[in-house]
This record gives C-alpha cells, sequence and structure tokens, in this order.
C-alpha cells in the first residue's frame, strides 16, 4: 500500500477551489482548446493529450457541455490565443519542492508572477526540482472491496491506497486510460481519473509549515495562467483535507 497522503495535496486543490469555479473552468477550457490546437485535432480517442485535458476538467466537475464547446470552438476557429507551456521549479518553506505547470501568451509576465508568489511566501525559484517527482495516473473509486483491489492489480495497478475516499490506483502514465477503461466495463465508475506528479520523498510537516506551504499553493492555483501545481509536502494530519 502507499503511504499516506499522496493524493491529499490535489484533493485539498479540488476542495479549496470549489468557491472559484469560474476560474478553474476557465483554465480547463484553455487547456482543451490548447490540447485541440497543438495535440492533434478535437477526438480524444486520437489525442491523447486532449485525453488527459478531459479527463482533468471532468475530475473538477467541468461539465461535459462546457468541454464539447471548448473542443467545438477549437476545432471551428483558425483564430485565438496561442499558448505555451511552461514549467516552473523551485523551493518553499521547509526545503519542500514545487513544480508549477502553465500554459501562458507571455512567458515574462507568467515567469513575473509565479516569481512573486515564491518570493511573496517565503520560497525560491531556483534550481531543478523535476527529479523529485514521478509522473503517475491516479484512479479514485468510491469504494473498496478485496476483490475491486485484486482486480486492480491484475489489470496492471502499481499501487494502491484505502482511505475514507475510497480505493485510489496508481498506474503508469501510459497505463492510465486501459486500466480505467477495463474497470468502466467491470462495473466500476471512478471519480477521479487524471494524469499527476508524486513526490518520490515527501517532506514531512508540522501545523505551522503546512499552513505556510497551503498558502504558497493557493497563491499559486489563483493565477490565471497557472494549469497545475505539485509539490513534496506531506501535510500535517490534522489539517490535510
Amino acid at each position: 500500500m502507499a503511504g499516506h497522503n499522496k493524493w491529499s495535496q490535489i484533493k485539498r486543490k479540488k476542495a479549496a477551489n470549489d468557491a472559484a469555479r469560474g476560474k478553474i473552468i476557465s483554465k480547463h477550457v484553455r487547456a482543451i482548446q490548447t490540447a485541440v490546437r497543438t495535440g492533434g485535432g478535437g477526438d480524444p480517442d486520437l489525442n491523447v493529450v486532449l485525453r488527459n485535458a478531459v479527463s482533468a476538467a471532468k475530475t473538477d466537475d467541468v461539465s461535459g457541455d462546457v468541454i464539447d464547446r471548448a473542443i467545438e470552438r477549437a476545432i471551428g476557429s483558425t483564430e485565438g490565443d496561442d499558448y505555451d507551456e511552461v514549467v516552473y521549479e523551485g523551493y518553499g518553506p521547509a526545503g519542500v519542492a514545487i513544480m508549477v505547470e502553465a500554459l501562458t501568451d507571455n512567458r515574462n509576465r507568467t515567469a513575473a508572477e509565479v516569481r512573486h508568489v515564491f518570493t511573496k511566501h517565503g520560497g525560491n525559484m531556483s534550481g531543478s526540482t523535476a527529479w523529485q517527482f514521478d509522473s503517475r495516473g491516479v484512479i479514485v473509486i468510491p469504494e473498496t472491496t478485496e476483490e475491486l483491489q485484486e482486480l486492480a492489480i491484475e489489470l496492471g495497478a502499481l499501487d494502491l491506497e484505502v482511505d475514507e475516499d475510497g480505493l485510489t490506483v496508481y498506474t503508469e502514465p501510459t497505463e492510465l486510460y486501459s486500466v480505467l477503461e477495463s474497470l468502466q466495463e467491470q462495473g466500476t465508475e471512478p471519480s477521479v481519473s487524471q494524469l499527476t506528479k508524486l513526490p518520490q520523498t515527501p517532506v514531512e510537516l508540522d501545523r505551522d509549515d503546512s499552513e505556510k506551504i497551503i498558502r504558497l499553493l493557493e497563491a499559486f492555483e489563483e493565477l490565471d495562467d497557472v494549469q497545475n501545481v505539485y509539490s513534496t509536502a506531506s501535510f500535517s494530519e490534522d489539517i490535510a483535507v
């Protein structure tokens, strides 16, 4: 079984963003339209980048109508903003490594905004942190049985985690959708299915440092250009969502 809190920061992000639905939807629409224009068209079955973007949007409860309209607009328009994918790396308080993924039409503006957040919250945008994370597919199933766990392992799961939210299944990135589809064929409907990055060595934090890192992560998430934020933080039990 996986150690606790692997998925906690992503669950925390989803809960924290419930009060900012418009901004979250806008970010997903941007990601979907960029995926259509750069990833090979509007069919998620043929465009893996788009499929990832759609799965992430569904995880944040973006409606199917919004997703479909975003795809249709991207297919039907030859104009529109061109966004670059950019990754910023740095460290926050307590030596927590952070990766910030953004889609931007102005690299200088976004870099300045990200650097400002790092500095304001006691961190710094310097050094490489990508090596401290593993890319993984993650599937969350709101139920857990021994049979379901055995099935996930048979289908190729790398790791499993059981908590109050049910069963979390970790896969290789390239295996995410084959495992997902096999689970669905067996009558299981996951609540989450997306690609993510997990820390190789989580940094255990006390309550004070947990609060500092959460404020830092939330400040990144409030930036319009930021799509995803990953950290090596392992939050204290009394503060993790």
